[in-house]
């Protein structure tokens, strides 16, 4: 029974052990991955005017865009698509995406998601 109880208290220590790496690696990833990742809206709004990829805006000169949605209207996310930026909208109509261009912040599209 001794060597039972000790077999236990190391396999307990060992665990125990191994599950504070696992948290440390873990940890140690979310960081890595979330210092990498960059917003095309926070980007866009840089001065630097700069977008990630191939898109890019004129230097110390950010844009500023007036969606003409109808009142009630929200957006739910914005995403990068080749040169443009993608804004989600819903509400005010149906679900649709409005294209901005990211140099000038013109409006140059929108698609209907659902009637």
């Amino acid at each position: 029974m001794g060597n039972g109880m000790r077999a236990l208290k190391i396999a307990t220590i060992v665990m125990g052990v191994l599950i504070l790496l696992g948290t440390a690696v873990m940890i140690a990833a979310i960081i890595k991955r979330g210092g990498m990742t960059s917003s095309p809206v926070a980007s866009s709004l840089a001065p630097s005017g700069a977008l990630p990829g191939s898109l890019s805006g004129p230097p110390g000169n950010p844009f500023t865009t007036l969606l003409d949605e109808p009142p009630g209207t929200t957006i739910l996310g914005i995403t990068q698509v080749r040169d443009w930026l993608a804004v989600t909208v819903r509400g005010g109509g149906p679900d649709r995406v409005v294209l901005i261009d990211p140099v000038s912040g013109a409006v140059t599209g929108r698609v209907a998601l659902a009637r």
